[in-house]
């Protein structure tokens, strides 16, 4: 069974996660800041312990955006919301999909147009004005 709770990034520790790590290279900076919401291949969460002893190689700065311990809990209205994007996809008949190869359809002036697909990727091409 796999915990919903993420672990420290950090081997050997597997403490809850608290805060996400993230690298600007061109900048040299690395950003502490609260967990983020989705688990991102190239960001490393980290228990409070290891976001508290973070240092950052020489040269490099740390910046550490405050974190409201109360934002990570899951709010009443957050809650209402998924129950409500959950209705509407049951009412919503599923889409037929397109044949392989074949645009998509518009469905509006400011939708992106698929124009190829490779696995799990697709491209998209931005609306003409």
């Amino acid at each position: 069974m796999v915990s919903p709770v993420r672990r420290c990034s950090r081997t050997a520790c597997g403490r809850p996660a608290v805060a996400t790590l993230t690298y600007v290279y061109a900048d040299s900076t690395a950003v502490l800041g609260p967990l983020a919401t989705y688990a991102e291949p190239h960001c490393y969460d980290l228990c409070a312990e290891h976001s508290e002893r973070l240092t950052a190689p020489r040269g490099w700065e740390v910046v550490r955006l405050a974190m409201d311990p109360a934002s990570t809990r899951p709010s009443g209205d957050d809650l209402e919301a998924l129950a409500d994007a959950v209705r509407e996809a049951a009412r919503t008949p599923p889409r037929p999909e397109p044949p392989p190869g074949a645009p998509l359809p518009r469905r509006g002036t400011a939708d992106p147009v698929e124009v190829a697909r490779r696995g799990h990727l697709r491209i998209l091409r931005s609306p003409e004005p």
